[in-house]
């Protein structure tokens, strides 16, 4: 088994940097029983959503086996663990916390901190309350005051105990997967909701970093948005032109507005009906001071100019990994110092990172020599944007553990520890051990 190297004088070697591994409530968690239903509960029960047919009411059994996993966890040696909070698990029908689910959450922040594991905890990981989206979910602005209500309430449940909070996990994902395209829940198509959706959702961000810098004053507070940069087929300046709407359209969007107060230029573009309704104040709101900007990265998409619409995304290109995402690192490098180039930054941390490889146990082993080049690669990619003057503080493994991944449901696996699903019994793989060997040899 090859080791994952960075050059000898990397800053990404020193003991301040942060090395963790990430997980997601609805993917890992389980206990769906203990909680109120959600919108990914609601899609998985709809016939020909997900891939597998599979559902998310045991997925890991991470309910039952947390303190399990933690010692899992700390036995990588990372300095970190990102977490999410599921809102449903948290909050009762009639708004007020439901004590049982935040005392599971209290209970491995006090073991994390027992561990010395610094606790990443994200607030909006996709599970919307069923019973809110019954009301509109995140087309309905209200949405935003409900979220806002429920950070207030579980930030000041939680006390100290969080070193750092983002208030949304992909805002992009959350309004065009599931409100413009359909692909996640709550699986609403249309043109005419994605922008009003990814506004509401932005509005929640700026509300809730309001309440968590008044509850929770001394952790790193900020957002995760996921990238994925476009690069154009060609040079012709249709294809350069459709590139840059694309990139406005499913990266700047949400950054922009996040660090400027302003939606990109191209929303003079959209046709009335497919604008989000701003009110006066909202972009002030959304554009909170951030301690830390989350970057979660995986691949990068091409470009070209099409006759019938803003752009035309092209399939992905070899290597690909097992999901079919193509293996690009450099796109990483190229986006992080693009950002560095663009905005006023404040600390990065690579929140998420990863690939879905075809992994098989044999002999109780997972040789995962794919995945471990894939990290090695993409480390160096995160190097190389320090080494030209981007802000780094840390990075995330996604994922600590196979999962229900979404839309694919179980079959395809991003962990760095496999889970057999029958028996529930966790193998860290090869890429786990590459990983682990790295932060404990700094």
């Amino acid at each position: 088994m090859t080791q994952l190297t960075l050059p000898k004088n990397s800053p990404m070697l020193s003991k301040d940097f942060i090395y963790g591994v990430a997980t997601a409530s609805f993917q890992i968690e389980g206990s769906a029983d203990k909680r109120l239903p959600c919108i990914w509960d609601t899609f998985c029960a709809t016939p020909g959503k997900i891939a597998d047919n599979s559902n998310g009411e045991r997925a890991c059994e991470h309910v039952i086996k947390w303190r399990e996993d933690i010692a899992l966890i700390d036995s990588l040696g990372v300095d970190a663990y990102r977490l999410s909070i599921s809102w449903p698990r948290v909050i009762t029908l009639d708004g007020t916390l439901n004590h049982d689910g935040v005392k599971f959450y209290t209970d491995i922040l006090d073991e994390l901190a027992r561990r010395n594991i610094k606790a990443f905890v994200t607030l909006y990981h996709w599970d919307l309350p069923q019973h809110l989206e019954d009301k509109g979910g995140w087309l309905n602005r209200e949405t935003a005051f409900e979220f806002e209500r429920y950070v207030d309430l579980i930030s000041k449940a939680f006390g100290n105990k969080v070193y750092s909070y983002a208030t949304l996990n992909e805002p992009f994902c959350s309004s065009y997967l599931g409100y413009e395209i359909g692909v996640h829940a709550p699986g609403i198509k249309g043109r005419e909701f994605g922008r009003k959706a990814a506004h509401h959702l932005l509005l929640a961000h700026g509300l809730a970093m309001k309440v968590l810098n008044k509850n929770s004053p001394h952790a790193l507070n900020g957002i995760v948005l996921n990238f994925t940069p476009c690069y154009p087929v060609t040079q012709s300046d249709a294809d350069l032109a459709a590139t840059a709407f694309a990139d406005d359209y499913i990266n700047q969007w949400y950054m922009k507005p996040v660090m400027t107060g302003a939606y990109p230029d191209i929303i003079e573009q959209l046709p009335e009906a497919h604008k989000p309704d701003i009110l006066p104040g909202d972009m002030e709101t959304i554009a909170q001071p951030l301690d830390f900007l989350g970057v979660n990265f995986y691949t990068r998409l091409h470009y070209q100019a099409s006759e019938t619409d803003y752009y035309e995304e092209m399939p992905h290109q070899a290597p690909m990994t097992d999901i079919g995402w193509e293996i690009y690192p450099k796109a990483l490098t190229e986006l992080l110092v693009s950002l560095h180039e663009k905005y006023q930054l404040p600390p990065v941390f690579i929140t998420e990172n990863g690939a879905a490889m075809d992994d098989k146990m044999i002999n109780s082993e997972v040789h995962d020599q794919d995945r471990i080049d894939y990290y090695n690669s993409h480390l160096n990619a995160v190097n190389d944007a320090m080494e030209q003057g981007v802000t780094v503080s840390g990075y995330f493994a996604w994922s600590l553990m196979d999962n229900f991944e979404w839309a694919e449901g179980y079959s395809k696996r991003f962990g760095i520890v496999y889970v057999d699903y029958v028996t529930q019994q966790r193998v860290i793989k090869d890429s786990g051990n590459a990983y682990s060997h790295l932060i404990k040899n700094r």
